[in-house]
Order: structure tokens, then C-alpha cells, then sequence
């Protein structure tokens, strides 16, 4: 497995990051993924503690349901999965099957 990075940026010039972002995706080779945040409050109010222990609990385990994520930070179901619900903070999952990754290292 590549190893992959999470990059997280403070840009208040959204467009600025914006079109960084873009010559990146216009390279042939991968980019890493890249998370940008207006300011330092903004980041703080997305990624809560519990938000952070999902992150923490897929780091390098490949793909993870939600019940098996919920187990193993010892947390509900149904508050893992709105965890993971429209927050661009947190593992996500790519495949479609609605499972949870962290692909980037601990």
C-alpha cells in the first residue's frame, strides 16, 4: 500500500487555495489530499475530540464499517455515522459501500 498524506492548510483566500488546488489535480502523479480552513477557529470547530478519535481509530486499518468503527471507539452507531455525515473533517468512505477509511499513515 502507497502511503498516502492529509495536508492541512489555513488559507483565508479560499479562491487562492482553490487554484492550488487545481494545478495539483492537472499532475500526473498522486497529490495527497488536502484540507484548507479559512482560520485556526474554523478547523477547531469542525474536528471535535470525538471527530478526531474516528480518524485516529481507521488510521492505517484499510476500510471499516461504521458498527465496526462505533465498536471500536465505544461509541452509538447512529452517532458515528452523522460523525461522518457532510464533514469534510474525519474518514470517509471511498468505495461507495458506506464503510469508513483513514488511508494516510498514523
Amino acid at each position: 500500500m502507497k502511503n498516502r498524506y492529509l495536508t492541512t492548510t489555513m488559507q483565508p483566500d479560499w479562491s487562492t487555495a482553490l487554484r492550488i488546488a487545481g494545478r495539483s489535480a492537472k499532475a500526473n502523479a498522486y497529490q495527497d489530499e488536502v484540507l484548507n480552513f479559512e482560520s485556526p477557529g474554523h478547523f477547531f470547530g469542525q474536528l471535535t475530540e470525538k471527530r478526531w478519535a474516528l480518524v485516529r481509530a481507521c488510521q492505517g486499518r484499510g476500510e471499516l464499517s461504521v458498527r465496526e468503527l462505533a465498536r471500536t471507539v465505544g461509541r452509538d452507531v447512529k452517532r458515528v455515522h452523522a460523525s461522518r455525515q457532510g464533514r469534510p473533517t474525519g474518514p470517509r468512505g471511498a468505495s461507495g459501500n458506506g464503510s469508513a477509511t483513514a488511508p494516510w499513515p498514523p
